[in-house]
């Protein structure tokens, strides 16, 4: 049950990291040209992003091992948890890989919890230092889920700079009234690893993972846990002591 329950909040999660829906196949985007993967690394601050309810979102971008492959993490406030007072970091992780090399702007994503498989992931402005602009999108049967971000090298972006990505959003057919915006300026310093940490990647749910998320959040859940477990017992000795004094020759 308990692992019904960190599963669910892990997907409620995810259902705020914003996508809308529309019908037909996925607009076209153009990707950026001379795009350079390994400038886009690091760090950026979420400043709009697509019917999200997210809080306090940043992406960072690294390298691995393998050429073109690489890993965004979306680390955000989960909104459940922060309803409850209770400071945390929603850690989710996915996979880029770009499917040819001379178009590295266009690239594939994949998540953890993401039923439906890859989606298109497509840097379509940036200079870098400044801004960025990225639209993602997978088909499904007879529609496309759809989300675009517009992304910070720091908290704030120059108004100019938003302008620009969502012009070029609504030149695209894609509308730019879609996003939402987070105000970073009163986020803390995501530096801080203190309160409770949930990571969703490719081990989210190994058994190491579950017992760590559950010993983290025990300290802040488990009063309301073990007031449950131990209801759950009393209810069972009383079933259990009516049912011998109902058949006294029964053991079980």
């Amino acid at each position: 049950m308990l692992l019904v329950y960190i599963t669910a909040i892990c997907a409620f999660g995810v259902s705020v990291m914003g996508h809308t829906y529309h019908l037909g196949s996925c607009p076209v985007v153009e990707p950026l040209q001379g795009f350079e993967m390994k400038q886009l690394l690091g760090k950026w601050y979420v400043i709009q992003k697509t019917s999200t309810g997210s809080r306090c979102l940043t992406y960072n971008f690294t390298a691995s091992s393998e050429p073109d492959h690489y890993t965004i993490e979306q680390i955000s406030e989960h909104p459940v948890l922060g309803l409850a007072s209770v400071d945390n970091k929603y850690h989710y992780s996915g996979k880029l890989v770009v499917p040819n090399s001379e178009t590295p702007a266009k690239m594939v994503v994949n998540f953890p919890l993401n039923v439906a498989g890859t989606a298109s992931y497509i840097v379509f402005a940036t200079d870098y230092s400044t801004f960025a602009g990225i639209f993602t999108c997978q088909k499904l049967a007879f529609a496309n889920r759809q989300s675009a971000t517009i992304l910070s090298r720091t908290k704030t972006l120059d108004k100019v700079y938003v302008d620009k990505i969502r012009s070029k959003l609504s030149s695209y057919g894609i509308d730019p009234y879609d996003l939402s915006i987070i105000d970073q300026t009163k986020c803390p310093g995501q530096n801080d690893d203190s309160g409770v940490n949930i990571n969703i990647n490719d081990d989210t749910f190994s058994p190491q993972n579950i017992a760590g998320v559950v010993r983290k959040a025990g300290d802040k859940l488990g009063d309301g846990v073990e007031y449950a477990a131990e209801g759950a017992k009393k209810i069972y000795n009383t079933l259990s002591s009516n049912d011998k004094k109902k058949y006294p020759g029964r053991t079980n």
